[in-house]
């Protein structure tokens, strides 16, 4: 793999899309697809403004990166997920059959790891990628939250 092209630097571009949701008034998540070291979705929470608790930034992102390969399965792609993925999420991932999951920081309480939600067997994740600017984002949007209530 190129060095320029590593696990940092697809997170720093799925943290730009958690930016883009914290602008929005989202919880800040972001998320991109990779197939060959080349973005082909960016997403991030659309919960809010769609009106939808299925609008997770991972569910964005396989909607678009599946329109972009033209079939359902995301096969050699890479997942780049600021949160880990909650149970929907994972479920979503594996009927795609992702081929690698990378979060920035664990969700303790709703993520995929704790409710032991299965992935595709062929799949591969891994965490911690940027772990404390992602927590940090998360933080920011709910102690803002927490300020208006």
């Amino acid at each position: 793999m190129n060095k320029s092209f590593d696990d940092i630097y697809f997170m720093k571009k799925a943290l730009e899309e958690a930016e883009c949701a914290l602008k929005r008034g989202e919880v800040p998540v972001g998320a991109i697809v990779v197939i060959q070291d080349r973005v082909i979705a960016r997403a991030h929470n659309l919960t809010e403004t769609l009106n939808d608790v299925t609008a997770h930034a991972e569910m964005q992102a396989i909607t678009a990166a599946a329109n972009y390969l033209g079939g359902k399965y995301l096969k050699n792609c890479t997942l780049y997920v600021t949160l880990e993925p909650c149970q929907m999420c994972a479920g979503a991932l594996y009927w795609a059959q992702i081929s690698k999951i990378v979060y920035a920081t664990r969700d303790e309480n709703r993520g995929c790891i704790n409710l032991k939600t299965r992935l595709h067997p062929k799949t591969n994740m891994i965490g911690g990628v940027l772990a404390s600017e992602a927590a940090a984002l998360l933080k920011e949007f709910f102690v803002r939250k927490r300020n208006l209530s």
